[in-house]
C-alpha cells in the first residue's frame, strides 16, 4: 500500500481539499542501499534434480540481484526522486569510489560498490540487467577466500549514506545473506560490528535483514544479528520472514515480496494533529490516505533544440498590457462585490482565510445507522494515535475506538487538516479487524477513519422514483447467472489488479529509456476469463438468450396486433396535418435581409438562424447574438 505524504507542503491559500499531487510528498525522499552477501554458499546454485526450469536454478545471489533489478525499475517509476545503491560484500575484488579525496577500496577489503547510492539512471539499470542476464564477465561475483568483516561492511555503508544522502528523511540498509553467524566465536569482531551498527542508527539509518535459509536450517538471529538489528520489542523473532533457498523462482518472489513490504516508508497525510475529544481532553493523531488515484505525471521539461537534450527550468513573470514586467509589490488582492473591487492588504487576505488552527474537534455522536450512503463525497482518511506531544494518546484512542464499535456510534467532528485549509465536517467511523467476519474492510487495517461529510451547499435535491418490475423467468435466470459469477468472500485483492493504462505507460517509458523493443501486447489482468465464465454459466447464458429472444418475439407480435386494431378503429381522430416547413433563414436573399435591417427586425432572428446566414455569407459565427447581428449588419452595409 502506497502511503503518500503531503504534510505542511501547501502554499498559502491552498484549501487542502483538492486531489493530492505527486509534488506534495517529494520532500520526504527515501534512500535504500542493498548489501548482498556474495559468499560461496550464496553464489552456489541449488542442486539440479532434472525437473526444474532454467530460472529455478538461480543462486541466491542471482535471485537477490534480479530482485534489486526489479525494485530499481519500480523506484524509477513510483519514486523518481528516491535513491538506491547496491553494495556487494564477500567478493574477491574490492571497489569503493574513484573520486579524488575519497577513501580507497583498500580501506574496505572484499566490499564492491556495484552501484553508488544515487537516483537510478538508465545506465545503472542497463548495467544491472547485463549482470543479471548476460552473466558475470568481469568476475565481480567471485567469492573471497578470506573472511569479510561485517564491521567494514557497515562502515562502508555508513560512508555511502553520509556522503550521498546526508539530509534524507528515510535511509535504510537492506542486508541479504544466508550466514546467521559470520564471526563465530570471535567476540571482539562481533562487538566491533555492533558498534558500527549503532553508528548507523545514530545517523538515522535503519537496518533491515532479509535472511535466506537453506534446506530445513532455520536462520538464528540470536547468534549475531540481534546485536545488529534494532527491532521493535513487540515484534517476535518469528515475524522476521526468511526466504528459502533451493528454488530460484520461490526465492526471487519471496525476496521481492519481503522487500516490497518494507521498501516504501509510511508517510503521513498529516502528523501530530490535536484531536480534541472534549474541553481539556486532547490527544495526538497521525493521518494517512490509503486510497489515492495514480496518474502518469511529467517530472520535468526537456529542451531538445541543441546537440544534447538538457533539462529546462521554467520562469514566470507577470506583465501588463504594455508587456512591462509587474513587480510583486504592485499587485493587490481584491474580490469583486456588487460590481466593485474590494482591495485587501496581504495580511488582511491571510486573515480572511484563517478559519482557526489545524484540529480535529468532536462535536457530538450519532447512531451509525443515520449515516446515509450518499454522504460520501471524498476519500476517507485513516488515523491512529501519536504519543509525541500527548502522552497516553494510545489508550484514550483505543478506548474511543472500542466504545464506538460496541455502541454502533459514529462521531461528528470539525476538521482542519493543515494551516490555511478549508474546514470540513467529518464522521469518525470505527472499522473492525480485517480478520473479523463482520468487517467490511478486509483490505484495510482496523481503527478510526475520517469520513468527509457534505455541507448543505454540496447536496442537490434530486427527485427519483424507482419503479420495480415484477420478477419473471428472465430475471430469475439472470439472478442465477449473477450468483454463479460472484467471487468468493474476501477474495478480491485490489493489489492484484494494477491500472492497465498506467502499466502500459510505464512499460513504454522503460523500453525507450533502456533502448529495448517496445512491447506490442499489454498484460491486462482486468480482461474477463471467458473460458472460466463459459464453464460456469455458459449453459445459463444460452438459455437466457433464448428466453429474451422469445419474449421479444411475443412483444413484437403484440405491438403489431395493437397497431392493426388501431388502424381499423373508425372512432380514432384523423392525424393533424403537419405545418409546412419554415423556410430556413439562410435562404433569405440580400434584398430581404436589407429590408429586415431597415425595419429593425433582424433581432427577431434566433442565434441558430443568424449563424446559418453568416455561414452562407462566409463569415465567422463566433460570439454572442449582439456580435452576430453586428457582423451581419456590417456585411449588409458594404455588400447589399
Amino acid at each position: 500500500m502506497d502511503w503518500k505524504d503531503n504534510e505542511d507542503n501547501r502554499q498559502d491559500g491552498d484549501d487542502g481539499e483538492e486531489e493530492l499531487d505527486e509534488t506534495d510528498y517529494k520532500t520526504q525522499k527515501d534512500a535504500v542501499l542493498f548489501a548482498i552477501d556474495v559468499s560461496s554458499s550464496m553464489i552456489q546454485p541449488p542442486p539440479n534434480t532434472g525437473d526444474k526450469k532454467k530460472a529455478d536454478t538461480d543462486s541466491a545471489v542471482a535471485a537477490a540481484l534480479k530482485c534489486a533489478y526489479q525494485i530499481m525499475q519500480q523506484r524509477i517509476i513510483a519514486q523518481p526522486k528516491d535513491m538506491m545503491g547496491i553494495l556487494l560484500f564477500g567478493t574477491e575484488k574490492s571497489k569503493f569510489r574513484d573520486e579524488p579525496g575519497s577513501r580507497s577500496s583498500s580501506g574496505y577489503p572484499h566490499c564492491y560498490l556495484l552501484t553508488d547510492l544515487d537516483i537510478p539512471s538508465a545506465g545503472d539499470v542497463k548495467q544491472l540487467k547485463a549482470l543479471v542476464e548476460e552473466g558475470d564477465e568481469e568476475g565481480i561475483l567471485v567469492p573471497s577466500k578470506d573472511e569479510v568483516l561485517m564491521s567494514n561492511v557497515l562502515f562502508c555503508a555508513n560512508q555511502v549514506f553520509t556522503t550521498n544522502a546526508a539530509n534524507f528523511g528515510s535511509r535504510r540498509l537492506f542486508i541479504i545473506t544466508d550466514n546467521d553467524d559470520p564471526h563465530s566465536g570471535d567476540k571482539t569482531i562481533k562487538s566491533s560490528a555492533a558498534v558500527r551498527a549503532k553508528d548507523l542508527y545514530d545517523l538515522g539509518v535503519v537496518i533491515e535483514l532479509f535472511p535466506v535459509s537453506r534446506d530445513n536450517d532455520k536462520f538464528d538471529l540470536t547468534k549475531f544479528y540481534d546485536d545488529i538489528i534494532y527491532r521493535d520489542p513487540g515484534v517476535e523473532a518469528d515475524e522476521v520472514k526468511s526466504s528459502k533457498s533451493g528454488d530460484g523462482i520461490t526465492l526471487l518472489n519471496s525476496l521481492i515480496s519481503n522487500i516490497n513490504s518494507k521498501q516504501t516508508p509510511k508517510r503521513s497525510y498529516f502528523s501530530n494533529l490535536p484531536f480534541e475529544l472534549a474541553p481539556g481532553l486532547t490527544i495526538g493523531i497521525k493521518g494517512y490516505m490509503p486510497l489515492h488515484r495514480q496518474q502518469p505525471h511529467r517530472t520535468c521539461w526537456v529542451w531538445i533544440g541543441g546537440e544534447k537534450a538538457q533539462l529546462a527550468y521554467s520562469e514566470t513573470a507577470k506583465v501588463d498590457s504594455t508587456t512591462r514586467t509587474v513587480e510583486k509589490t504592485e499587485i493587490k488582492k481584491a474580490y469583486k462585490f456588487g460590481g466593485e473591487y474590494i482591495y485587501f492588504k496581504p495580511e488582511e487576505a491571510v486573515a480572511l482565510k484563517d478559519m482557526g488552527k489545524k484540529v480535529l474537534r468532536v462535536i457530538g455522536f450519532k447512531p451509525r445507522s443515520q449515516l446515509p450512503s450518499w454522504a460520501s463525497v471524498k476519500k476517507s482518511i485513516f488515523i491512529f494515535p501519536s504519543e509525541e506531544h500527548f502522552v497516553g494518546s494510545t489508550r484514550v484512542f483505543s478506548a474511543l475506538w472500542q466504545k464506538l464499535l460496541k455502541s454502533q456510534k459514529i462521531g461528528i467532528a470539525w476538521f482542519i487538516a493543515r494551516e490555511n485549509a478549508n474546514p470540513i465536517m467529518v464522521a469518525i467511523i470505527p472499522s473492525r479487524n480485517p480478520e473479523d467476519a463482520q468487517s467490511s474492510t478486509q483490505a484495510f487495517p482496523d481503527g478510526l477513519w475520517l469520513y468527509p461529510l457534505p455541507f448543505a451547499d454540496d447536496v442537490r435535491t434530486v427527485e427519483f422514483e424507482a419503479k420495480r418490475r415484477p420478477a419473471d423467468e428472465v430475471t430469475d435466470k439472470m439472478r442465477e447467472i449473477v450468483m454463479n459469477l460472484q467471487l468468493p468472500k474476501a477474495s478480491y485483492n485490489p493489489l492484484k489488479y494494477p491500472n492497465p493504462s498506467l502499466q502500459w505507460h510505464y512499460k513504454i517509458l522503460q523500453a525507450m529509456a533502456l533502448e529495448e523493443d517496445v512491447p506490442d501486447k499489454l498484460d491486462d489482468p482486468t480482461v474477463p476469463k471467458y473460458r472460466q465464465i463459459d464453464k460456469r454459466v455458459g449453459g445459463n447464458l444460452a438459455e437466457l438468450k433464448e428466453m429474451v429472444a422469445e419474449k421479444a418475439k411475443v412483444l413484437m407480435e403484440t405491438r403489431a396486433f395493437k397497431r392493426e386494431i388501431e388502424d381499423y378503429d373508425d372512432d380514432r381522430p384523423s392525424k393533424r396535418a403537419k405545418p409546412a416547413a419554415k423556410k430556413p433563414s439562410g435562404h433569405l436573399n440580400n434584398a430581404q435581409l436589407k429590408a429586415a435591417m431597415e425595419q429593425d427586425t433582424l433581432k427577431k432572428l434566433t442565434v441558430a438562424e443568424l449563424k446559418d446566414i453568416l455561414v452562407s455569407k462566409g463569415l465567422s459565427t463566433a460570439g454572442k447574438k449582439a456580435e452576430l447581428l453586428e457582423k451581419l449588419e456590417h456585411w449588409l452595409g458594404e455588400n447589399a
